[in-house]
């Protein structure tokens, strides 16, 4: 089982920037994905990044140039800088990651973003 703790969401004004963190634990392998899912209200759950053990990152075409993930294997974390914000990225986001084919989910932050 691997557990996953976000952080760093709240209210922002359009054109500001966040930053969020996700610390994982439990048990780890070397080789996985970690990422940022975010859901707006009434939506489905969307990919925003991604980023695998060996560094290989994948982004929505929204927030390309906008949003930078990154990671710390030392540390199991995952970091997602969100800058240049927009009222249509605001949503709950999820931290995920993935090992031989399991999928485990963070319990979301909020991400507001108005005036």
């Amino acid at each position: 089982q691997v557990q996953l703790v976000e952080s760093g969401g709240g209210l922002v004004q359009p054109g500001g920037s966040l930053r969020l963190s996700c610390a994982a634990s439990g048990s780890i392998r070397s080789i996985n994905i970690m990422g940022w899912y975010r859901q707006a209200p009434g939506k489905e759950r969307d990919l925003v990044a991604t980023i695998s053990s060996g560094g290989f990152t994948n982004y929505a075409e929204s927030v390309k140039g906008r949003f930078t993930v990154s990671r710390a294997n030392a540390e199991n974390t995952v970091t997602l800088q969100m800058n240049s914000l927009k009222p249509e990225d605001t949503g709950v986001y999820y931290c995920k990651h993935v090992q031989y084919g399991a999928n485990y989910w963070g319990n979301g932050t909020l991400v507001t973003v108005s005036s």
